[in-house]
């Protein structure tokens, strides 16, 4: 069964190799970042009806030694048929792109991290024919992060780091330090790391404390349903509801308790004259633009930058 877990090592295997330093580390190879890692169809379904499908498949040319290819795939649980499996996956990519196989398996804990290591072995009586040790990412070998630093110097490895360090007792501790490192990252860097790690943490109980954290680290991205389309979207059907029943005056006000609760679940300090300016404005297009610029701002005040200047205002008035 294909799960968000899946998806998320799909993304960030594909599109950031670096993730993949301790793979690399561990065979005594130059660092993923001098390497050229293409990704490669994962297909490994033969002509009759019987599909088969890795989840990630990439072909990588070190800057030294020869090329191989990296199959990777990510478990959450034991699985029966599993090693079979694997042991399938190696061999017809091993004979299709003519290519020594590294199996990698990324685990969320150490039971099934210990278990997908393997070795799984075709065997008869004494014998062995064939022999699958997967290289295991797991709680032992991807390092947690403890310097929000390092989160924003490789990104990539503490997103994964999150993921599999995600039914961890201190897993809250880990993605509170997640989040305050990407609050140095511009708005679509954030947006991208943010989202990739809901969706990789999104069959565990650690997805709601996520949910929660990133409040301090994203906006409003639509189309997304994160916390704060959530909270922009009830705030706007507020203030339009309020606006139909009660007329201009009273719709701004709805609006404005929308703007209000985003600057709340963004934390960003409300001062009384900021509150009082929102609270007290009865002009809706005014409001609805403050609104929109609720999720982007870095202070509250910033809300009513680059609007007309006040006494040009009044000056036109008079």
């Amino acid at each position: 069964m294909v799960t968000s877990t899946h998806e998320a090592s799909h993304r960030i295997f594909q599109d950031h190799p670096e993730v993949l330093a301790p793979v690399f580390e561990a065979l005594g190879l130059p660092p993923p970042l001098k390497a050229i890692a293409e990704a490669l169809t994962p297909d490994a379904t033969e002509l009759r009806p019987l599909e088969r499908r890795v989840d990630t498949v990439l072909k990588v040319e070190p800057s030294e030694g020869d090329g191989f290819l990296l199959a990777i795939e990510a478990q959450t649980k034991r699985a029966p048929d599993k090693g079979a499996n694997w042991a399938y996956y190696v061999s017809y990519l091993r004979a299709k792109f003519k290519l020594p196989v590294l199996l990698v398996t990324v685990c969320r804990n150490r039971p099934t991290a210990t278990w997908a290591a393997g070795p799984f072995e075709c065997r008869v009586g004494p014998w062995s024919t064939q022999v699958t040790r997967p290289f295991v990412l797991g709680p032992d070998t991807v390092p947690q992060i403890t310097d929000e630093s390092e989160v924003a110097r490789q990104p990539a490895l503490a997103t994964l780091s999150a993921v599999v360090h995600s039914e961890n007792q201190d897993i809250a501790a880990i993605l509170e330090l997640l989040a305050r490192g990407m609050r140095s990252f511009d708005a679509a860097t954030a947006k991208y790391w943010s989202e990739l790690v809901e969706i990789g943490l999104e069959d565990t109980p650690a997805r709601e404390t996520w949910r929660e954290l990133e409040k301090m680290v994203i906006t409003y991205f639509p189309g997304r349903g994160t916390v704060f389309e959530e909270a922009y979207l009830d705030g706007k059907a507020k203030g339009e509801a309020e606006g139909k029943a009660k007329g201009e005056a009273e719709g701004a006000k709805g609006v404005g308790k929308g703007i209000l609760r985003i600057l709340e679940l963004r934390g960003l300090p409300v001062s009384d004259d900021v509150r009082e300016r929102i609270t007290t404005c009865t002009d809706l297009a005014r409001m609805d633009d403050w609104l929109d610029r609720a999720g982007t701002v870095e202070r509250a005040e910033d809300l009513f930058d680059e609007e007309p200047d006040a006494s040009a205002e009044e000056s036109r008035e008079a």
